[in-house]
């Protein structure tokens, strides 16, 4: 470092046009730039490495644009000496600067607002803002940094064997807060809120709760669909082709209601749904799921999809969606299938499949319960199995297209209104 200081005038930070770096003595440069641009930074050798670092002081003042003076960088620059004069390293004590004043509750808020356009559920902002507010209440005083494990973990351990699923989704919230805050440099170290490795050994193994969808039996199912295809016949209504595609795909309705022009191939017949789009307790984390489609599958795909549609549209655009930017409304599938059997909801067009499957086939449990998305087997037997059985799993799935086809079981339903 060089001995000499000050080698800069006030003037010449103000005149200086040569591009570059101008040193002003004990790390302290100007840096100027193109269209006269200039700003502040401080370069040093690390201590131990001899590695040459840059500290971004910030923009210098210069004619009408507010800055840091000459004055404000020399200081800046002592106090990095200072920092170094002391073993320690000066972006570290920057940053610890930093954080030292920011509360959980003050960036929650800000992080809340920021991310709220991109909700797409009428309660999700209402649900993330009692999270933020109410449940981590006993955090929100707390300045970043100083939140730990144990903290987030006396949040969720009152939850966690009660209301398992609250539980789940706070965690995940705060989770994504920490890592924000992270990001933005705020806080430093393991983000308090991680599952893995964290607060996955620490918590007991939560029940799983049994929630019984409403399904129809499988010897329905034909019958469903005639119905269906008897009200759209009159109709172009996206709403009731959608619900026929989601019982022959045996897919959760989220999955199709989300489905995008860009993920079907129509030579190959398959719909590959993103990993991030999986619900990942069930499906094997990390993997995008196949689904091969039937010739019907396919037909009801052609005839929602306009030639033309681009990439990232909707394939079941929502009613008043023609440009197919706006999905499905969530309970549209629903509603639509509970006009032609009121005793059925979408995630029962699972079980029937399933039933159907177990009852009618040979094919093998893991076959379908692989159609169904869902993990085949224990860690060790995932962390082997490579495969998707993609061939024998199409085979299953023409075989459920053509009973649904079938013309025989095809009982009387009720009056659709």
């Amino acid at each position: 470092m060089a001995r000499q200081l000050h080698k800069l005038s006030a003037r010449a930070v103000e005149t200086t046009t040569k591009q570059g770096y101008h040193s002003d003595g004990g790390g302290l440069y100007l840096l100027v730039g193109t269209e006269g641009r200039r700003s502040w930074a401080f370069i040093y050798r690390q201590r131990g490495t001899g590695k040459r670092r840059e500290l971004g002081l910030g923009t210098a003042k210069w004619k009408d644009r507010d800055g840091l003076t000459l004055s404000d960088a020399r200081r800046k620059a002592e106090q990095s000496r200072a920092a170094i004069r002391a073993g320690k390293e000066p972006d570290t004590e920057r940053k610890a600067a930093a954080l030292a004043g920011t509360t959980f509750g003050e960036f929650a808020d800000a992080f809340l607002e920021s991310i709220k356009a991109g909700f797409k559920g009428k309660n999700s902002h209402a649900d993330w803002k009692r999270d933020l507010e109410v449940r981590a209440a006993p955090i929100r005083p707390r300045t970043l940094q100083d939140i730990t494990t144990p903290d987030v973990l006396a949040i969720i351990s009152p939850l966690w064997l009660t209301i398992n699923r609250t539980a789940r989704e706070t965690r995940s919230r705060l989770e994504r807060v920490f890592d924000a805050a992270k990001a933005q440099g705020l806080r430093s170290g393991e983000n308090p809120a991680l599952w893995r490795g964290n607060l996955k050994p620490l918590l007991p193994k939560a029940p799983k709760s049994k929630r019984h969808h409403k399904a129809a039996p499988y010897k329905d199912v034909p019958g469903i669909v005639a119905a269906l295809r008897t009200k759209h016949s009159g109709a172009d209504t996206a709403v009731n082709r959608a619900a026929e595609f989601i019982i022959l795909t045996a897919v959760r309705t989220s999955e199709a209601r989300f489905m995008r022009a860009r993920e079907i191939n129509f030579k190959e017949a398959l719909w590959t749904i993103p990993a991030e789009r999986m619900k990942s307790e069930d499906h094997p984390e990390g993997r995008p799921h196949e689904v091969p489609l039937s010739a019907r599958a396919i037909a009801i795909l052609r005839a929602v999809m306009p030639k033309d549609l681009a990439p990232d549209a909707y394939v079941f655009a929502g009613q008043w969606s023609k440009d197919h930017k706006k999905p499905l409304g969530m309970n549209a599938v629903l509603h639509a299938l509970q006009k032609v059997y009121p005793d059925m909801t979408t995630h029962g067009c699972r079980s029937s499949f399933r039933d159907w499957a177990g009852d009618e086939t040979s094919f093998p449990r893991e076959v379908a319960e692989m159609a169904l998305a869902h993990k085949v087997g224990d860690d060790v037997e995932q962390a082997y199995r490579r495969g998707t059985a993609l061939k024998k799993r199409r085979e299953l799935m023409e075989a459920w297209g053509r009973y649904v086809e079938g013309e025989s079981n095809v009982l009387k339903l009720a009056a659709t209104g």
